[in-house]
């Protein structure tokens, strides 16, 4: 009996979807935009209703003025799991109000990632994709550029085999520049068809490998 109450708790921790479309991580946002490359290095950690566990990834941006588009990549493993999900997807960004003389950014994001099953537990290969927008201040004090801001999105999950589910998410978080270098911190809530809230908290850091203009 304790070996079943195991197996069928191990299911129900691993069974639900992560947040955004790379499992594992909030939404990330960068409502200010800019352009130029941006390298980031994220870290994701759920709570219990988002799986738990630990995500690691790694992202890449391409910021064209008020257009940008992100690549990445991250590796997710739900506690209790053998094995890790691999997600990767992209977004791309339009900043709708903003500029060099505005304080107030307002984006529109569009995301989409594939993460891929888990074998021996019950998380199938899964499409996520996101809609929505983002809204941020941006903060500026000697030696550092901060950009406070705050996301609302819908989210849907397909997975393979199984009913769609569509979800509202929102997120805070904030980007902070110190020049070349950065760090960058979100948290994700998303409220589930079972009535669970998913939150994921992530940080991380990032590298500008152009400094960004037009912001």
């Amino acid at each position: 009996m304790k070996r079943l109450a195991a197996i069928i708790g191990l299911i129900a921790c691993v069974a639900v979807p992560a947040a955004a479309q790379w499992e594992g991580m909030p939404a990330w946002n960068n409502p200010k935009g800019g352009t130029g490359i941006t390298v980031n290095g994220d870290l994701g950690l759920p709570n219990t209703d988002a799986g738990k566990g630990t995500a690691f990834g790694a992202r890449a941006t391409v910021g064209l003025a008020n257009l940008s588009f992100t690549a990445g990549v991250a590796s997710w493993k739900p506690k209790g799991a053998p094995a890790s999900t691999t997600s990767v997807g992209g977004v791309a960004q339009f900043r709708a109000i903003g500029g060099s003389l505005i304080p107030i950014a307002l984006n529109i994001q569009l995301g989409a990632g594939t993460a891929g099953a888990i074998s021996g537990t019950t998380i199938p290969k899964t499409t996520n994709i996101l809609a929505g927008a983002g809204l941020s201040v941006n903060v500026p004090t000697p030696g550092l550029n901060i950009e406070p801001y705050v996301s609302i999105s819908n989210r849907w999950h397909k997975p393979s085999g199984g009913s769609s589910e569509s979800n509202i998410g929102w997120v805070i978080g904030a980007n902070i520049g110190l020049g070349m270098l950065g760090l960058h911190v979100a948290y994700d809530s998303e409220k589930l068809n079972s009535g669970a809230t998913a939150g994921v908290l992530g940080i991380g850091v990032h590298v500008a490998l152009k400094a960004p203009i037009g912001m």
